[in-house]
């Protein structure tokens, strides 16, 4: 038998009060004259939702009001709904995550309008409230950019591949086996990031694992699953092995890359460096 939650029943409702709580926001800052635009991101900007989506909410206030904002941000957030804690601790910092008693999250960031820039991650966000259009035209030219392949981009992606791989095998060696696997799970993130620079799509800030998983990730089948068989325990040998096979499917994706910008890949370097711990 499988998994079964203890918290089904809550679970189902989960959407109903993430409604609520949109509906409390909505209603408390689109009547507020000093917020000039408020727009979601993430699964909701991305029409994707399912039960356990967060809401990432993003406000635009007037430039002379963001200190008063800032300082009042976990007062407003109580407003929404039952904040059962606060994830973040700087009272001074532009966002605050607030965790409500019906289990849903709020990420929210305070911006000024000179913050908002066209962005890549800026092409899949949903507009509320936009009192001179800067937020449309924000989105618009956000829609004209694409993502693009560079050296630098590829010099830091391998590079801390590289770093992961010696720490991988310094942890094991010291019998610290959870530092161990936390590299390996760091280096699982850059294959995916390799894999998404292959196709042009920008991967997740480094650490980010939404969206790599399940219906909603750009991974074919066979990555999801060479994915999974990249799994270990607590056993020398075992992450020793692992390491080895996510090397292989480096290399492979590296030498994608330096393809694709026209480089040498210098294969006799990158062995240099790989068999230096395997």
């Amino acid at each position: 038998m499988g998994f079964v939650s203890n918290h089904q029943a809550r679970d189902s409702e989960l959407p109903n009060y993430r409604k609520k709580i949109l509906s409390s926001i909505e209603t408390d800052l689109l009547n507020d004259d000093n917020v000039m635009a408020l727009f979601y991101g993430g699964s909701i900007g991305n029409e994707n939702t399912d039960e356990y989506s967060d809401i990432d909410l993003r406000v635009v206030v007037k430039p002379e009001k963001i200190k008063e904002y800032v300082v009042n941000k976990r007062n407003r957030a109580q407003e929404w709904g039952n904040v059962l804690y606060f994830e973040e601790v700087n009272p001074l910092s532009v966002y605050t995550v607030a965790h409500y008693d019906c289990f849903i999250k709020v990420d929210t960031f305070y911006y000024i309008p000179s913050d908002i820039h066209p962005s890549l991650w800026l092409q899949n966000i949903k507009i509320i409230k936009d009192t001179d259009k800067m937020m449309a035209k924000i989105l618009d030219n956000s829609m004209l950019l694409t993502y693009e392949l560079s050296l630098d981009g590829l010099e830091l992606w391998r590079t801390k591949f590289f770093a992961h791989f010696h720490e991988a095998y310094r942890r094991v060696m010291r019998k610290e086996y959870f530092y161990a696997m936390k590299c390996i799970d760091n280096l699982r993130l850059s294959i995916i990031a390799g894999w998404y620079m292959e196709i042009g799509v920008q991967p997740n800030t480094f650490g980010d694992w939404a969206r790599y998983e399940g219906e909603r990730s750009n991974l074919e089948e066979w990555q999801q699953s060479l994915l999974k068989s990249w799994d270990c325990r607590r056993d020398p040998v075992e992450i020793l092995n692992v390491m080895k096979c996510i090397a292989h499917e480096f290399k492979k994706v590296h030498h994608s890359l330096c393809y694709k910008l026209n480089i040498d890949e210098n294969p006799e370097w990158l062995a240099k460096i790989i068999n230096m711990v395997i």
